[in-house]
């Protein structure tokens, strides 16, 4: 991997999409989607790949000209960060869409679970190849979590929600594998929903995301996230579910702070973790100034060392204008200078 500065700065994941690839009302007018949601495209099933190909150089150049040091694809490709991979598995039905309620209690079209769940081909490795073709940078890819999408799925099959959770570990598993072996830097596991269901998380979606990491030997990452901004509007002061993850063999940890204000005593628990620390409220679309923006970090000083920090948005940053998307990136990158100088750092 390419050497980092300290306090290396990076997205959760996603980017804004352009208004002529996506038809952004109608994605922020809606919960995010678990099944194809193909109506959101405004460009032409025969031009989409290509588009879909521009818009994700213009997110990476946009990621470089802010200053970060770790880049991702934007997820410019997919409608939801987690339908794209979870409708791509064998043993789902697309086209007969089942209902579960989304966290905020709300049902929602689900990817139906008919027959085991398989990977049979990779995913996302040709969008890694992509990303890492078009920057010289470090790169992350972001999977939805095994756990997560057995919450966003109705089970027509399994016994229960606990063996679906486990067939989507072997996916995502394969997944990773390809994913590092095809170079990408960093692979974060996506697992919003262990914040959403913390119980359940603690019964069975732990030991799912330890199968998804079995054998994993590269620079691995979980979110763990309040949901979308732009959506869920209420944050609570608290994680439900983060002290667990102490024991998982990820790397990383990607929490949010921003938007939530959130008691930074709970990283005390995970000492041996590098800390993905959100400071980019995705809430609003005025751009912070790169000093609050260093507050917000400086906050965790006492808690954890420099060295074991990387620099982040909160997520859901594909539903803020692009103008304002460009601004909070280099918001971040200047707080992170800032820092580095205050730190006696370059």
């Amino acid at each position: 991997m390419t050497s980092l500065p300290l306090l290396p700065t990076t997205l959760v994941g996603s980017y804004a999409q352009p208004d002529w690839l996506i038809d952004r009302a109608r994605l922020a007018g809606r919960f995010p989607p678990r099944v194809r949601a193909r109506e959101l495209w405004r460009v032409a099933p025969e031009h989409l790949a290509q588009a879909q190909d521009d818009a994700t150089e213009l997110a990476i150049l946009a990621q470089e000209r802010a200053g970060l040091d770790i880049v991702t694809d934007g997820e410019m490709r997919r409608e939801s960060y987690s339908n794209h991979f979870a409708t791509a598995l064998d043993g789902i039905d697309v086209d007969n869409p089942g209902t579960a309620l989304d966290r905020s209690g709300h049902p929602n079209p689900v990817p139906r679970i008919v027959g085991p769940i398989r990977r049979t081909r990779p995913v996302q490795v040709d969008d890694l190849r992509f990303l890492r073709a078009h920057t010289g940078h470090v790169v992350k890819m972001t999977v939805p979590g095994p756990f997560t999408m057995s919450q966003q799925a109705q089970n027509d099959h399994y016994p229960d929600a606990e063996s679906a959770a486990m067939d989507y570990a072997a996916a995502v598993n394969a997944e990773i594998r390809d994913l590092f072996a095809a170079g990408a830097d960093i692979v974060q596991i996506d697992e919003p929903y262990m914040q959403a269901r913390p119980d359940a998380a603690r019964a069975y979606g732990l030991a799912a995301l330890n199968a998804a990491l079995d054998g994993v030997t590269g620079t691995t990452a979980v979110h763990i996230c309040f949901g979308y901004a732009a959506i869920i509007h209420e944050r609570p002061e608290a994680y439900s579910f983060l002290p667990e993850l102490a024991g998982c063999p990820v790397r990383q940890v990607s929490i949010e702070t921003a938007q939530s204000g959130l008691d930074l005593g709970v990283l005390a628990d995970l000492k041996d973790k590098t800390v993905i620390l959100g400071v980019i409220d995705l809430s609003t679309p005025e751009v912070e100034p790169v000093e609050v923006v260093a507050d917000r970090v400086r906050r965790a000083f006492d808690r954890v060392p420099p060295d074991r920090l990387v620099i982040s948005t909160d997520c859901g940053m594909k539903y803020l204008p692009r103008a304002s998307a460009e601004g909070k990136m280099r918001a971040m990158a200047g707080a992170a200078r800032l820092l580095r100088a205050e730190l006696g750092v370059s």
